[in-house]
């Protein structure tokens, strides 16, 4: 099978190396405003041809990540001197003000060597030579920041120059043709879109009353797992720990973990509900977005109506491709779950955003996830 996502830890593991930091100034907190450039941030930048990062910033990766089009993702946390996040066993942890999180959007280039062709898979230890995400082999597309500011969080867009200079802020989002190019050469071309600010709640909004924006990938469960750090393979927890960026946090052994989606040591079911939980949970869950559908994604989900099992839907319109129940047992081409995950129409597909291709990997995890599902839905008309 081809491998869509950086396997753990292979991708970033010099991105503390000594020499990144210097020449670059000290991380910068705006307490407000829209910063116009990346690079005002200080966090991530790029000297002699690669992408480094900053003092103090730490890179971190997740068990499952969330799916988008087929991008590789840098993520990385900054906090002040003095102060730490809060431990949470289920939720996001309660970062301090000051703290900045930033996600890296890119892709390797294809042999032609034009990022408007980007490859699907490569050979992942091409990423680094010892101090930088090594941009002769990859191109840089969006950078994300999320700040926490003493009002909550700020979402903060910013878009790399073709040039891969810097990135400048995108607050409208924007749309960058791309065509990714499989290990057989098979090409399919799609649309990147970059989210414009308001977009930015649809996902992060944790309480779709409140409607604020909060980050979604560092939780426990996320988080507990090896890194492979420039000072050698540590847990992202302990380390966090180690750094002073998070306090209250038990033993990585009595955290919480999601499974791997890939790790085929893993039980199906494990695997299967760390994909949907960190790809649908965000939304689907009792205060997300989509609260009234009665459809609960995230790793609370009890295995019954509430995870779709059996469960008529409640405002799919189209979107149910005529299918009785949310999954059926047993039967996944009877499932609206996994045929809405397959569309990349936009009046179909789920997620509404984030992507414009299918993951077709991720697809057939959650089809083989209902096919080893016995008992069937009994239809009532």
């Amino acid at each position: 099978m081809m491998t869509w996502f950086v396997r753990a830890g292979m991708v970033l593991a010099l991105m503390l190396v000594a020499a990144c930091h210097r020449g670059l100034d000290p991380v910068a907190f705006h307490a407000d405003g829209r910063p116009q450039k990346l690079s005002d941030w200080h966090v991530v930048e790029v000297r002699d041809g690669k992408l480094v990062v900053n003092e103090g910033v730490v890179p971190y990766d997740l068990n499952t990540p969330l799916f988008t089009d087929y991008a590789h993702k840098l993520r990385t946390i900054w906090m002040p001197k003095g102060v730490s996040a809060k431990y949470d066993p289920t939720d996001t942890f309660d970062f301090p003000v000051g703290t900045i999180i930033s996600k890296t959007f890119y892709y390797p280039r294809a042999a032609n060597g034009k990022f408007t062709d980007v490859a699907r898979t490569y050979d992942s230890s091409r990423d680094f030579a010892g101090e930088g995400l090594d941009l002769s082999h990859v191109h840089l597309i969006e950078t994300r920041i999320l700040v926490r500011r003493e009002s909550g969080w700020s979402a903060i867009p910013y878009v790399w120059k073709d040039d891969q200079s810097d990135a400048q802020i995108a607050r409208t989002g924007a749309v960058i043709p791309l065509t990714l190019v499989a290990d057989s050469d098979a090409r399919e071309d799609f649309n990147y879109v970059v989210p414009d600010e308001s977009q930015c709640a649809s996902c992060h909004a944790q309480d779709w009353v409140t409607r604020k924006v909060h980050p979604i990938g560092p939780k426990a469960r996320h988080l507990n797992r090896d890194y492979h750090y420039a000072t050698g393979e540590e847990n992202e927890l302990a380390h966090l720990i180690k750094v002073g960026y998070l306090s209250g946090a038990p033993a990585p052994a009595d955290a919480p973990r999601n499974a791997n989606w890939m790790d085929e040591h893993a039980s199906l079911d494990a695997r299967a509900r760390a994909y949907l939980d960190i790809n649908c949970g965000h939304c689907h869950n009792p205060k997300g977005a989509a609260n009234t559908t009665a459809l609960t994604l995230d790793v609370s989900a009890p295995e019954d109506r509430h995870l779709g099992i059996c469960k008529p839907p409640v405002a799919a319109g189209r979107g149910t491709g005529d299918h009785l129940f949310d999954v059926v047992p047993g039967s996944p081409d009877e499932s609206i779950l996994p045929y809405r995950m397959d569309s990349a129409d936009p009046g179909v597909m789920m997620p509404e955003l984030g992507r414009s291709t299918v993951h077709r990997e991720g697809v057939a995890l959650i089809k083989a996830w209902i096919a080893a599902q016995s008992g069937g839905c009994v239809a009532i008309h």
